[in-house]
């Protein structure tokens, strides 16, 4: 990898991209004055931006809705362009459009019309409801009065989910050109104990003694980053004083199976944070531990700004 700082625009620089589809911002990009490591940070499913055409088409309200997202991780991880590191931010809901699904990952039950020839209908997390576009919010509520047309699930495609994988894959570009590599943090949040959409988890949530899961790492058993990777964040983690599991029940959705390429320079984690650690999950309130998991994860990010280099040779 070339040694250097990769020079972008100033400091804290934020972009959003408008969707055309809608004409509103759908994704906040902010850049460091001075890109200084192999390193992006990700937060698809943070986003709290409903459009009102897709409020008025369900039966849950904005508040149940909210219960589906990972609500605050972006601002968890904002300490990452201080450290010399991009992040990127879906700023629509995960429950409207979920880009950390495959584009045509959609379940026929929900649809008026036919399915294009080559949609994925029988994956897990169509089965679950969990889809590109979801069937099921938060504790298993529907979330639609009525089937959709595919024109509206292509406009959101379009609109949203393609937009955000041209920026996420933009920035992968620059970084393997810049730094001869690159590693993709990419940040989610896990209830502490789910409903049916989240069985897998049921059994790990917060809780006392041995039980306790504070941060679940995704490499893909090893298939998606360099394993030094996943056990320098593991070690960090642990040193802090987390109860840490691996690639159970969560082992990578979508960014790091299809991005997570490390033949070709791309590497992929996936961070799972205990939402109890953080915030109310009724109410959604931030709360004490919030200034805590923010500080752990700007130490994370700092630490791996200084030794990702070193850690995507191995």
């Amino acid at each position: 990898m070339p040694n250097g700082d990769f020079h972008r625009e100033p400091a804290g620089a934020e972009t959003e991209f408008d969707s055309v589809a809608a004409g509103q911002a759908i994704l906040n990009l902010v850049r460091p004055q001075v890109w200084r490591a192999p390193l992006i940070i990700a937060s698809p499913h943070s986003g709290q931006h409903y459009p009102p055409d897709f409020l008025a088409s369900t039966g849950l309200t904005r508040e149940e809705l909210r219960l589906s997202e990972d609500c605050y991780v972006d601002e968890l991880v904002a300490a990452a362009p201080g450290h010399g590191v991009p992040l990127l931010a879906a700023l629509f809901p995960r429950s409207f459009c979920d880009v950390n699904r495959e584009p045509l990952e959609l379940d026929p039950a929900m649809f008026s019309d036919r399915l294009p020839a080559g949609a994925n209908t029988a994956s897990p997390r169509v089965a679950a409801g969990l889809g590109v576009v979801p069937r099921l919010g938060a504790n298993d509520r529907e979330i639609y009065r009525r089937k959709l047309a595919f024109a509206e699930a292509e406009a959101r495609l379009a609109g949203y989910y393609r937009p955000y994988h041209a920026a996420l894959n933009a920035l992968c570009n620059e970084a393997v050109a810049a730094f001869g590599a690159c590693l993709i943090l990419d940040c989610h949040s896990m209830p502490s104990v789910g409903g049916t959409a989240d069985h897998r988890y049921a059994a790990t949530g917060l809780g006392s003694g041995s039980g306790r899961v504070d941060y679940v790492l995704g490499d893909c058993f090893g298939a998606s980053c360099a394993p030094a990777i996943t056990s320098a964040v593991d070690a960090f983690l642990r040193a802090g004083g987390a109860n840490m599991r691996r690639n159970s029940p969560y082992s990578g959705g979508y960014v790091t199976q299809h991005y997570g390429r490390p033949a070709t320079g791309i590497h992929v984690l996936q961070l799972e944070i205990n939402r109890a650690l953080y915030v109310n999950e009724r109410s959604l309130e931030r709360s004490a531990g919030f200034a805590m998991v923010q500080a752990t994860m700007s130490g994370l990010i700092a630490m791996l700004s200084d030794k990702v280099a070193e850690l995507l040779k191995t």
